[in-house]
């Protein structure tokens, strides 16, 4: 079985590693010092419990060196996708699977679903259908992330916590490519479980995504303070909500409510969310992703989003005069 990661950053790297670990046939896309880093030293994973361990890997900024893959691990920032998907072509032949791990609501969420929006395109996440006419939607087999790292030096992740990768059919089967990926995540020590119902997951993923990410941008808050500060906290349950009936109207569960979502990331303690990060960097963040989106689903399930609508607004002037959005 051959994987391309395409996307070595924290999550990709940190996939990657545990792959290679494992001794399976593993390929990364990267660029500059990092890939120079892992080129030149290998790919080094530093765990809390174990002794750093470095393994040798074929990292190439040239897509076309790999040839075609069984399993493409899509692991970018959901706006650095669409203008890539031309890049990724010569990784793709007839049987090729794409997973999709990106943070969000995902291109591929109406394929499959059934009922009256089946086939709805979502600009905000694939503005010009690039990724559904670029990939085609059975290619897709859908990843909520769990896993939390990042990239302490040039060739070096860091693994914080977790190493859960949720996998999904968009039409909630167990396919083979389905289990048979599982199974190689498994053996590399990874939890790969596939649902039959990963749209429930993004939601409660998306739930904290959509609210702690944009106040965190705006407030400078990590997750233990914006949680417990009752107007912040107040902010976050107003959008959770908003959400949670967008989510009902198109067939989502939630199995814990929102204040326990909430109560959740103040559990997480001093954490600084990937928004602030990126903010604090100077990097895009995923605002149309993780906010945009949920706007509108708002508006093709004609539901309003108020508070949504108002700290998106808000996020969006932020990351405009600090040069990160346009």
């Amino acid at each position: 079985m051959k994987i391309c990661i395409f996307g070595a950053g924290a999550i990709g790297g940190y996939m990657a590693a545990k792959l290679a670990q494992a001794g399976a046939d593993v390929s990364l896309v990267a660029r500059g010092p990092h890939l120079a880093a892992m080129r030149e030293k290998g790919l080094t994973l530093i765990e809390h419990d174990r002794d750093p361990v470095t393994a040798p890997v074929r990292a190439s900024d040239d897509p076309a060196e790999f040839g075609t893959q069984d399993y493409v691990i899509v692991t970018l920032k959901a706006h650095s996708v669409p203008p890539v998907v031309s890049r990724m072509q010569p990784l793709i032949g007839e049987q090729t699977t794409i997973v999709s791990g990106v943070n969000g609501i995902p291109w591929w969420y109406f394929h499959k679903i059934g009922g009256p929006l089946e086939g709805t395109r979502l600009e905000s996440v694939d503005p010009g259908n690039a990724q559904w006419d670029g990939f085609g939607p059975d290619r897709v087999l859908g990843c909520v992330v769990y896993p939390a790292a990042e990239v302490s030096a040039p060739g070096i992740i860091k693994h914080v916590e977790g190493n859960r990768f949720s996998l999904g059919e968009p039409d909630g089967s167990k396919s083979e490519r389905a289990l048979a990926l599982s199974s190689v995540l498994g053996a590399a020590g990874l939890k790969a479980p596939v649902r039959p119902q990963l749209r429930d997951e993004i939601w409660v993923k998306l739930w904290g995504n959509l609210s702690f990410n944009p106040i965190s941008a705006l407030t400078l808050a990590t997750l233990d303070v914006l949680c417990t500060d009752t107007g912040t906290r107040e902010v976050a349950r107003r959008m959770m909500v908003e959400a949670q009936e967008i989510a009902e109207k198109l067939g989502v569960r939630f199995p814990i409510s929102v204040e326990r979502r909430i109560d959740a990331g103040a559990a997480v303690g001093a954490h600084r969310t990937s928004m602030l990060q990126d903010l604090d960097a100077g990097r895009p963040m995923e605002i149309d992703a993780l906010v945009g989106s949920v706007q509108e689903l708002g508006r093709v399930t004609g539901t309003p989003t108020p508070t949504i609508d108002t700290v998106l607004a808000l996020t969006k002037l932020r990351a405009k005069l600090a040069g990160l959005y346009t």
